[in-house]
């Protein structure tokens, strides 16, 4: 065994530069995969936590049947024990109950349809970036139940500013009557998000109450689990299935948004598909330098056949140097991928402003470096190597001594 593994060595650095340059070859393949790897993990936790801490928080809870029907009438049920027993779970963080309903905003200049939400401001500011995303104005202050917060595009339309008033109208449950109110905009956010933007406004939880007629009633209550939480499964927590009961339902973000589930597996599928496509060429680079290296030694390899080497000890050499090459290559890899993911994990990868599945990247995506990704694929890359050594090695194995003699001169 040891004495294979010296003639590896001393065989594959015969030629040194056919070895550096098959060796960089693989090595490159090998590191583009670390790094994608990396990219992959931190483009995940960017749009997670971009999902997350935007507005939809870890999960929701809501009444059968709300989030598909927006009726007004299908308060949470018995709240105030789904209040109490969220606070003694011990992942739960932060939790905030909101009012929802839809609305006729109406300005001096124009009208705009939008959904009204009732939000508790103390608690709210843990769930979503609503009071980081201000560009003009206050967050809540006080306590005057007149303030709301409208987006920059519906600022436009209705084209006031700061201080201005605007009615709202809303529709209020088990009625036909209508509820109107005269609100003085405190601030204009901005999300980056259209959908936001011009679509929502934000008031104070018990005005919204006394708009809608829910009494202490809340459409949904968002909650915030403890860090370090895996929230991209997040949906297989048992705390989910614990509140989906007495006609409400409990849900993940993944399970308000099956759609990044399905990017998620996408960018899986696409993952595997680059490492095939790279593992392919790493084969072909591996092949052609066995070959060559083959041919160079062909009078070599016949006098070893002629004074009595077995096809076994051929076929063993021609595979102790596929894996000499690709412990060489690896070292190479490792380094050269590490270097490359450390350096974005400290500058990072600008893709602000994108979108994606309804999703815009609002933060630097910096890759995630884990230690699997330099144990699984260099092990992926060893045992491909070793592998596709197999072909050469049954080449050398099956060579005649006056065969090999014969094309050698």
């Amino acid at each position: 065994m040891l004495l294979y593994i010296k003639l590896a060595w001393r065989n594959i650095f015969r030629n040194k530069r056919r070895t550096i340059i098959s060796g960089l070859a693989i090595a490159i393949g090998l590191a583009s995969l670390i790094y994608v790897d990396a990219l992959y993990i931190g483009m995940k936790n960017n749009i997670v936590d971009n999902i997350t801490k935007s507005f939809m928080s870890d999960g929701q809870i809501h009444r059968k049947g709300f989030r598909q029907r927006q009726e007004v009438e299908l308060t949470i049920n018995n709240i105030d024990d789904v209040v109490k027993n969220l606070k003694k779970e011990k992942i739960v963080d932060k939790f905030s109950v909101r009012a929802y309903g839809f609305a006729m905003i109406s300005s001096s200049n124009n009208v705009n349809s939008v959904v009204l939400v009732g939000i508790d401001p103390d608690r709210e500011r843990y769930l979503s970036q609503i009071d980081d995303t201000i560009i003009k104005g206050i967050y809540f202050k006080g306590t005057d139940d007149n303030q709301i917060i409208i987006g920059k595009k519906l600022a436009e339309i209705l084209e006031v500013e700061l201080g201005d008033r605007i009615v709202v109208t809303v529709a209020q449950a088990n009625s036909s009557e209508l509820s109107q109110e005269l609100f003085r905009v405190s601030g204009i956010y901005f999300l980056n998000n259209p959908q936001f933007d011009k679509g929502m406004a934000f008031i104070r939880l018990g005005k919204a109450q006394k708009m809608l007629n829910i009494g202490k009633g809340g459409h949904e209550i968002a909650i915030k689990l403890k860090k370090g939480i895996d929230r991209i499964h997040i949906d297989k927590l048992n705390i989910w299935k614990k509140f989906s009961s007495n006609g409400n339902e409990a849900e993940s973000w993944i399970d308000i948004m099956p759609q990044m589930k399905m990017m998620f597996e996408m960018t899986n599928l696409s993952l595997s598909l680059i490492g095939f496509i790279l593992f392919a060429i790493v084969a072909l680079v591996i092949i052609n330098s066995l070959f060559m290296s083959i041919y160079e030694r062909m009078f070599e390899l016949g006098v070893l056949r002629a004074i009595g080497t077995r096809p076994s000890g051929a076929f063993k050499m021609i595979i102790f140097e596929s894996g000499a090459l690709a412990v060489f290559s690896i070292i190479l890899g490792i380094i050269l991928g590490y270097i490359l993911t450390f350096i974005f994990t400290k500058v990072g990868i600008d893709y602000t402003g994108i979108e994606m599945m309804g999703v815009t990247i609002k933060n630097i995506i910096y890759p995630v470096m884990e230690l699997r990704q330099f144990i699984i694929y260099p092990i992926i890359v060893f045992f491909i190597t070793i592998l596709v050594g197999v072909y050469p090695g049954i080449y050398a194995a099956k060579l005649q001594p006056a065969e090999a003699l014969r094309k050698s001169l």
